[in-house]
């Protein structure tokens, strides 16, 4: 007899590519484009993977199909913002299923630009360019499960692959030195990075969740992301990645009251000038006009930025 024990499972539907779009009566049109994620746990879903009892494993396919029937018969304004979008799916399941105790569900969004004639807006015509990718994840869990009376909610939001360069305005010095540091204090240099951001909300309600501004959220920590990045003198002179990070960071913080932490990670995609002495050339210094981008090793560099502890 098998003495292993499952310590954790959970199990659902991967990349269900849903497109949802809203039809205005003035011809005005607003497209969704998601991928998403839905994982139910329980304990009585054990059966499933230690005795081949399937009786209440509820069918992938089914969780797929509960997708597109939420994106169809759901109000918009609750399809359109991933984070509320997300928290219905996972709220339908436990609620719908007393045996699941919780439902996870993540959503990946790469928006669609509409497109502009003339400084105008078209009214149902997009593209696409290289840009960040937004994501969302929610989970609901049965506080007093199998009872779906008392549900709570954690929301975690962000994105990521958002590419910056600065061309000046970045420095590092007077750090470590020991008889291994080879690498030149570096006044001004180019920083470019990819950044992955991302944000929890205070709340655990679902219904205060779901009337939380996340568009505006997410539009705010773009903003200040890059505003911090590129605006931000306390992050030009003698500042690491790090000062740039954390002060990215305490600007969402401040300006947004109902996220409770937020997460970056950012690797330093090194450009370094490209020496080009042997050639009789000055290219180092003050003198750099000529880089070489280094795709590895980088830099990595991270951080989890919350609000202090309340004295009681």
């Amino acid at each position: 007899m098998e003495s292993s024990i499952i310590k954790s499972q959970a199990y659902g539907k991967d990349r269900v590519r849903v497109v949802r779009v809203v039809r205005h009566a003035d011809g005005w049109q607003e497209v969704a484009d998601y991928s998403v994620c839905c994982l139910l746990s329980g304990a009585q879903f054990e059966s499933s993977y230690t005795k081949g009892d399937n009786k209440l494993v509820v069918a992938t396919d089914s969780q797929k199909n509960t997708v597109y029937y939420l994106a169809k018969t759901l109000p918009a304004e609750k399809v359109m913002v991933p984070e509320v979008f997300a928290t219905e799916i996972a709220k339908f399941m436990v609620n719908k299923y007393a045996h699941v105790t919780s439902c996870q569900v993540k959503i990946i969004t790469k928006p669609w630009e509409r497109m502009k004639f003339d400084n105008r807006s078209h009214p149902h015509s997009f593209y696409r360019e290289g840009k960040e990718t937004r994501w969302t994840e929610a989970v609901v869990t049965k506080t007093n499960p199998p009872s779906n009376a008392s549900l709570v909610a954690d929301v975690t939001s962000g994105f990521y692959d958002l590419e910056v360069l600065k061309t000046t305005n970045s420095s590092f010095t007077d750090f470590w030195r020991d008889e291994l540091a080879t690498l030149p204090d570096m006044p001004d240099r180019m920083l470019s990075t990819k950044v992955l951001c991302q944000w929890k909300v205070v709340s655990k309600d679902i219904d205060t969740i779901q009337a939380l501004p996340f568009d505006t959220i997410y539009n705010g920590a773009k903003r200040n992301t890059l505003d911090a990045f590129a605006n931000d003198p306390r992050a030009w002179v003698h500042a690491s990645v790090q000062t740039t990070l954390y002060i990215m960071a305490d600007r969402i913080l401040n300006e947004f009251a109902a996220v409770d932490d937020v997460y970056y990670a950012l690797p330093n995609i090194h450009i370094f000038p490209f020496d080009l002495s042997k050639f009789g050339l000055k290219n180092l210094a003050s003198d750099a006009e000529v880089y070489m981008p280094i795709a590895d090793p980088s830099g990595f560099i991270t951080a989890t930025i919350s609000r202090p502890a309340t004295k009681l």
